[in-house]
């Protein structure tokens, strides 16, 4: 679904990403993670073109990003962005509304109501749907992004994204509780499970190693690792990258790994 190779980018006259080249199936959750400053936010920017490459390419669905036509690639790619801005005093519910802008002249557009209602209780927030978002908390107002992000890839009611529709999150669960946090990422795996591409940028390594099935490592802008969390996060290279000792431990009959910090 998603090809990116060999991407640069300077930012502020520092090499922010050097020579990264990933993809992302359908099917698939790939999280991004490393150190503050690695640019995982800026490779997340630099595939959905809101930042220019110095180098490299983006290929969406077999096709260069920048032959898509404006329409269509909203109607396959959402991103829901670290710290997303409100200009106006949406409720949730016309907040999420937005997200369907990119379908009202299509089929499913007769369906936008039930769309949007669908992606609001997809991320746990039925019972918010008629409040201000600027009443919400920070935690809160994320999941209405993320429920804007689902409701802008949905095509039919009662559907998950599917094959064609890629997913970018940057950093989705930053101001979330353990319980949300999970809700959100639960999700995302459901996406991918019916098909849909998702890219995820974390910082929470144990989210990365429960629900993503492949991860990224980015240090100083250089991608030094892309395989499954068993291959990747282990303690020796995880001490490495983030400078710090860690400890990585298995539990469960499926040997589920867990992260912490080593004392």
């Amino acid at each position: 679904m998603l090809e990116a190779r060999n991407l640069s980018k300077r930012l502020g006259g520092c090499l922010r990403l050097d020579d990264v080249s990933l993809t992302v199936r359908c099917g698939e959750l790939l999280a991004v993670i490393g150190p503050n400053g690695a640019g995982k936010s800026t490779l997340l920017k630099t595939i959905s073109g809101e930042l220019t490459t110095e180098s490299g390419s983006v290929q969406i669905d077999g096709k260069p990003r920048q032959d898509w036509q404006r329409l269509s690639l909203a109607q396959h790619v959402a991103v829901m962005g670290q710290t997303p801005m409100l200009a106006f005093d949406f409720t949730v519910r016309e907040l999420v509304e937005l997200g369907r802008a990119p379908h009202r002249k299509t089929a499913s557009a007769k369906h936008d109501g039930e769309i949007v209602e669908q992606a609001i209780a997809l991320a746990g927030l039925s019972a918010f749907a008629g409040r201000s978002v600027l009443s919400l908390s920070g935690g809160e107002r994320q999941r209405v992004f993320f429920a804007k992000a689902i409701a802008q890839l949905i095509t039919e009611p009662g559907e998950l994204p599917g094959h064609q529709r890629l997913l970018l999150l940057d950093e989705p669960t930053s101001a979330l509780d353990l319980a949300q946090q999970a809700r959100l990422m639960g999700a995302a795996r459901q996406i991918a499970d019916a098909g849909g591409a998702v890219l995820a940028v974390l910082h929470d390594l144990n989210l990365a190693a429960a629900y993503a099935d492949r991860i990224a490592v980015l240090v100083e802008g250089r991608l030094q690792a892309l395989d499954t969390p068993r291959h990747v996060l282990t303690q020796s290279t995880l001490s490495a990258w983030y400078g710090c000792p860690v400890h990585v431990a298995q539990s469960g009959s499926l040997g589920q790994l867990f992260i912490s910090l080593a004392r």
